[in-house]
Parts: C-alpha cells; sequence; structure tokens
C-alpha cells in the first residue's frame, strides 16, 4: 500500500449513562457526550479534530447508550463533516483496549494502516496530523499523547517517563501513590492494526493462567472476584505499562492546553478553552456586537442563530448560548452555558459557574442585579 493509499480510522470512546456520575447534575437529561461546550456538544471537538487526519475514512463512536440516544447528531454530523460516523454499542463493559477489539472486524473493514483511539471526555487541541507524523517517524506500534503538569496534579493521571531523545515510552504507571513524573497521559493515542495482537495476547495469557489453575470451588469463586474477565482489558495497565520499555510505545507532547472532563466545573473552564481555540480556528463561530443593533459582546461568545438576545443585553466573556434560547432586555451574562430553549428574561446578572437548563429554577443560580 502506497502512502497516499493509506486510510486511517479514528474510534472514539464516550461511556455510558452508568459512567461519569461525577458530571450529573448535568448529564441527567442528556448524554454527557452531548452536553453544549463552546455551542457544539463535547463529542463533536475530537470528532472535528479528525476531520484534519490526511486520509480519514472512518469515525467510530464506541459507548453503553442506546443507539437512538446518538442517532440523530451522527447522521447529522456525517452529512456535516462529509466523514461517515458511525455509533456502535457494547454489549457488555470491555475495558479501554478490550472495546477497541470487541469492534476489530468493523474496524479493519477498511484495511486503515493507523487507527486513532482518542477519550470523549478530554479537552485539548487535538494536534492529530502532527502527532500521527511523528507516530510514523518513530516506527512503533502506538504513540500518546503526553502533557506536562505540576507535580502535585500529576498523581490524578496516568504519569509516565519517556526517553528525552527519542521520545520512546520507559515506565508508564497509572494514579501512582508516590510522584513518577510531571507527564501525563492525554487519553489521545495512535496505534498501527498490531495493538489487536498485543490486546488478543493479554487476553489469551489470562486464559491459559486459567486453564493452568487448579482450584476448589472456593478458590475458583475467590478468583473470579479479583481478577477480570480475559476479554476485559485495559488499555494502560494491560498494555502501555507491560510494553513500556520495549520499542513498541512512543509519545508525542503537546505543549496546548489539555483538561479532563469529569466535573461540571469543568464543563464551563473547557468551554472557554473552545472558545478562545475559535479565533484562530473558528472566528466565525464568535458572536460580535457593540450594542446598537446588536447585544454587546465582550470577549469569547458564540451564539447559536436560532438564540434571541435583546440589543441591550451584555454577553462576555466566555458565554455560549444554545439553540432557541431567549435573553431579555438589560440581562447580563458572563462565564456561563445556556442550554437549548432557556429564556432569562428579567434584568439579571448571571456570573461565574452557571449553566441554566429548561427554567432559571431548575437549578441554583447566583443571580444579581446589575
Amino acid at each position: 500500500m502506497g502512502i497516499s493509499d493509506e486510510k486511517v480510522v479514528a474510534v472514539i470512546m464516550v461511556g455510558g449513562p452508568t459512567k461519569g456520575t461525577r458530571f450529573r447534575p448535568l448529564s441527567l437529561n442528556i448524554p454527557k457526550p452531548l452536553f453544549p461546550l463552546a455551542g457544539q456538544p463535547m463529542v463533536h471537538h475530537p470528532i472535528s479534530a479528525c476531520k484534519r487526519i490526511p486520509n480519514l475514512a472512518q469515525i467510530y463512536l464506541v459507548g453503553f447508550y442506546e443507539e437512538r440516544e446518538f442517532a440523530m447528531y451522527v447522521s447529522s454530523i456525517s452529512t456535516e463533516l462529509r466523514v461517515p460516523v458511525r455509533y456502535l454499542r457494547e454489549d457488555k463493559p470491555h475495558g479501554s483496549a478490550g472495546g477497541l477489539y470487541n469492534f476489530r472486524d468493523l474496524i479493519m473493514e477498511d484495511n486503515p494502516s493507523h487507527i486513532f483511539l482518542l477519550n470523549c471526555d478530554v479537552c485539548c487541541s487535538f494536534p492529530l496530523p502532527e502527532m500521527l507524523e511523528a507516530h510514523k517517524r518513530y516506527g512503533g506500534m502506538g504513540t500518546i499523547l503526553v502533557i506536562k503538569v505540576s507535580a502535585e496534579s500529576a498523581s490524578e493521571f496516568g504519569e509516565l517517563v519517556a526517553d528525552p531523545i527519542t521520545n520512546e515510552l520507559l515506565h508508564y504507571t497509572e494514579k501512582p501513590e508516590t510522584f513518577v513524573s510531571d507527564r501525563i497521559n492525554c487519553g489521545v493515542y495512535v496505534f498501527t492494526p498490531d495493538i489487536f495482537t498485543a490486546i488478543q495476547g493479554v487476553s489469551s495469557q489470562r486464559k491459559d493462567r486459567a486453564n493452568l489453575r487448579r482450584l476448589s470451588s472456593f478458590e475458583a469463586l475467590q478468583s473470579a472476584t479479583r481478577n477480570p474477565p480475559s476479554d476485559f482489558v485495559r488499555l494502560d495497565q494491560d498494555i502501555l505499562t507491560p510494553f513500556a520499555g520495549k520499542k513498541k510505545l512512543y509519545t508525542y507532547e503537546t505543549m496546548d492546553f489539555w483538561e479532563q472532563i469529569k466535573t461540571p466545573g469543568k464543563s464551563l473552564k473547557c468551554s472557554g478553552l473552545y472558545l478562545a481555540q475559535f479565533r484562530f480556528t473558528s472566528p466565525n463561530l464568535l458572536a460580535s456586537g457593540d450594542g446598537t443593533k446588536s447585544a454587546t459582546i465582550i470577549g469569547d461568545v458564540y451564539i447559536h442563530p436560532s438564540a434571541k438576545v435583546h440589543p441591550s443585553a451584555k454577553i462576555g466573556p466566555n458565554v455560549s448560548i444554545s439553540a432557541n434560547a431567549r435573553i431579555g432586555a438589560g440581562v447580563r451574562l458572563i462565564s456561563c452555558i445556556i442550554l437549548d430553549g432557556v429564556e432569562i428574561m428579567v434584568c439579571n446578572r448571571i456570573q461565574c459557574f452557571q449553566i441554566a437548563l429548561k427554567t432559571l429554577t431548575e437549578v441554583p443560580l447566583n443571580l444579581t442585579h446589575d
């Protein structure tokens, strides 16, 4: 296969309703991946980034949500990006690597030379084309996007050590109790199809160990509660850790922004990061206005075309207003996300971390008169 004929497939892990409970109550009425950040569903940002990958053939969303919850979005985003996007529902938990392996036949339908794996709840600039080029230079099985963080926060993530010259992954440990490194795993990867052989190897080893054991019924029960099923394979503990230092895995460090979207508070920060990125990537999505014919806009603001905002309102910075929302006269919005159909018609000030749902009475809002 020539370089120009190489195809790339992207897989985005979106989780399910039983996961991401720390994101509640925002995920009670809308799947977390579809919650809007900077006016777009959370999953839209990694999907849009995948569009920039050369020779992209297909994007798969893998999760536990009912297919009907993603059907409309998948259809619209496929049309918008002109790239096939398909949702694949897992029948049971297989782990981050096992979930990838579970759909290996579909993923390999286009005979891709490279496979991107992204987590939906990651907010970053997604330097995927640059990452792919680095991965090809390394010549390994996989490349991990990494970032430098403070030593205090590093233990909340997977810490890693890489060769400063070759960028080879030398050591990886998930959420260590003692400090290992200030470089962490960003949850974005690119692999060759060899990743499936590696995952299969982990699964086969577990089966072999189970077959070699001669356990009483009590011991078998105890073992079953301690050990995951053979088809449950975790990318971090079962792949990254054992393959570190074997010239199979490499790192690509981003100097840009990165956040993990686990809590409601993080959603507002990440919405602001994406709004700021729009200045360079999609300036047409940012609103403008000086208070004459339209509202006064301060800083980075997104307003959906169907939203109605009174000219006397003052909006921004870091504000995202969703479809069919109505903002009345004299309203002041600062650092907030206004969801679909919300009406704010009184002369109020919404400031700091505020996310308005269907009506102002559904969630506590810190409202003070201007």
